[in-house]
C-alpha cells in the first residue's frame, strides 16, 4: 500500500529525485511540527546568519597565513577577499540538530546547498496530500524575489547573459539547478562540459556567447579549481581569475565559499570563549545558544572526557566525517573519504533525536537533522533528513507540516 500511495504521488512531480543511488530518497509520511517550534527554527537561523555573516567582515582582513592554517587552498586567497555583493551568500543552508529545547548548529552550507527543491516545492504539494498545513507556505515567492534580486544587483541592461550550470549526469544538480533557472526570464542552461574559457577575456556558453553572470548552486569551489582541460591548462583556476578581473559575476559569490570552511565555526567559537569584543553580549548570547564548542584539535574535547566528531573543512553529504569517543576511539566513521586531504575540525558531539516513519522497507527509525534555508540573509524554509548517526547522502527527506494540536521535537 505504501510503495503504491508513494509511486502514485512522485510521479506527479516532474524533474524530481523521488529515488536517488536506486534507493528511496523522498519519503511518503509526514512529521508533525507545531508552529511554535518552527519559529524557533527561523530565529535560530536568523541569528546564527548574522554571527556568520559578520565573521565574513573579519576573515577578509586577516593574513594569509591564518586562511591557510584554517584550510583554504592558496590558489583561493585571492578570491577569498573579494566582497561582490550586498549578501554574503545568496542561498545557504544551517544544518541543526534540536537539543535540550534549542538547536544546535553542526554546520553551515554557505555556498552550494542542495535540499531546495523538496522544500521550497514538494513540501507544498505533500502537505495537501496529508491535509496539513505546509510551515514553508510563502517560501518560494521569496526565494523567487531574492534570487532575481540577487541577479539585477549584477544585470547592467537587458542584454545581459545569464546562465546556471551544473552537472547534467547528476540528477540532483541538474533538477536542482532547473528548478532554480526558472525563476529568471531569460536565463539559459549550459553543462558544465561545455562552458568555454579564455584566459582573461571571459566565460562562453556552448553557441560561442560571452557569460556575464554564472549561477553554479551546485558546483563547489574546491572542486572547481582542480578543473584542467585536456592540455592540463588550469581552467578552473582561470574562471577565479575572471571573478577577480571583474569579467564574470558567479552566484553565489566568492563570499559564500568563505563562509563554506567548517573551520569558520572553530573562529567563532574562539572569539567567544576568550570573551572577544569582536562580538556583542547579545552576540555571544546567541553563540552560546545555537553553537558548538567547534576547534582545530581534539585536545579539548579529550581533557573533558567528552565525544567529539572530526570533519574536513570542506565537504558534503557526511563524507569523510568520524566520531570518536573522549578517550579518542573511533565509534563510527562514513565509509566515503573523499575529503580526507582537508584540515580537519573537531566538534563537540551531542546526540540527535530520534523519529520512526514509514518507508518501502517497513517501520523505520532514524535520528534527525533539521535543514533551515537562509536566503539573502533571511531565515526561510525548513526540513528534515532522517539518517543514522552521520547524515549521508542515504539518508532520506522526510516531509514535515503543521497541525493544531502542541506538539514538538
Amino acid at each position: 500500500m505504501y510503495k503504491s500511495e508513494r509511486q502514485q504521488f512522485y510521479t506527479q512531480i516532474e524533474q524530481f529525485w523521488a529515488d536517488l543511488y536506486d534507493e528511496e530518497y523522498a519519503l511518503y509520511d509526514m512529521y508533525e511540527i507545531t508552529e511554535e517550534e518552527v519559529e524557533k527554527i527561523r530565529l535560530a537561523t536568523e541569528r546564527t546568519g548574522k554571527i556568520f555573516f559578520k565573521t565574513a567582515h573579519l576573515l577578509r582582513n586577516v593574513s594569509n597565513e591564518t586562511l591557510l592554517e584554517m584550510g583554504y587552498p592558496e590558489e583561493t586567497l585571492h578570491f577569498l577577499r573579494l566582497k561582490t555583493m550586498e549578501v554574503e551568500s545568496v542561498i545557504a543552508r544551517f544544518d541543526f540538530i534540536p537539543h535540550n529545547g534549542s538547536y544546535k548548529c553542526i554546520e553551515m552550507n554557505a555556498d552550494t546547498p542542495t535540499f531546495i527543491k523538496e522544500l521550497f516545492f514538494v513540501n507544498e504539494r505533500i502537505c495537501h496530500a496529508f491535509a496539513m498545513e505546509n510551515p514553508n507556505a510563502d517560501a518560494e515567492q521569496v526565494l523567487k524575489d531574492l534570487i532575481q534580486e540577487s541577479v539585477k544587483q549584477n544585470k547592467c541592461s537587458q542584454k545581459t547573459h545569464i546562465v546556471f550550470t551544473a552537472h547534467e549526469q547528476n540528477i540532483e544538480d541538474y533538477y536542482t539547478t532547473l528548478y532554480l533557472m526558472q525563476f529568471i526570464s531569460g536565463a539559459k542552461f549550459t553543462p558544465l562540459h561545455q562552458l568555454q574559457i579564455q584566459r582573461g577575456v571571459g566565460l562562453f556558453d556552448e553557441e560561442g556567447k560571452q557569460i556575464d553572470v554564472l549561477y553554479r548552486q551546485t558546483f563547489p569551489i574546491e572542486n572547481l579549481i582542480l578543473d584542467e582541460d585536456e592540455a592540463q591548462n588550469k581552467i578552473g583556476l582561470w574562471l577565479l581569475e575572471l571573478v577577480e578581473q571583474n569579467l564574470l559575476t558567479i552566484i553565489n559569490p566568492p563570499s559564500a565559499f568563505l563562509l563554506q570552511n567548517k573551520a569558520v565555526q572553530a573562529v567563532i567559537w574562539g572569539l567567544h570563549e576568550e570573551g572577544n569584543e569582536f562580538f556583542s553580549a547579545e552576540e555571544h548570547e546567541w553563540i552560546a545558544d545555537y553553537l558548538l564548542p567547534t576547534y582545530l584539535e581534539e585536545s579539548p574535547f579529550m581533557d573533558k572526557g567528552l565525544r567529539y566528531v572530526k570533519k574536513p573543512v570542506f565537504g558534503r553529504e557526511g563524507d569523510t566525517i568520524e566520531i570518536y569517543e573522549a578517550d579518542g576511539h573511533l565509534l563510527k566513521a562514513d565509509a566515503q573519504k573523499s575529503y580526507h586531504h582537508y584540515t580537519k575540525v573537531y566538534q563537540q558531539y551531542i546526540e540527535q533525536p530520534k523519529t520512526t516513519f514509514h518507508s518501502e522497507k517497513g517501520k523505520q527509525t532514524g535520528d534527525i537533522l533539521v535543514g533551515s534555508f537562509l536566503i539573502s540573509g533571511k531565515p526561510s524554509a525548513i526540513g528534515l533528513r532522517i539518517g543514522g548517526m552521520i547524515t549521508n547522502n542515504l539518508s532520506y527527506y522526510l516531509p514535515i507540516g503543521i497541525k493544531s494540536e502542541k506538539f514538538g521535537f
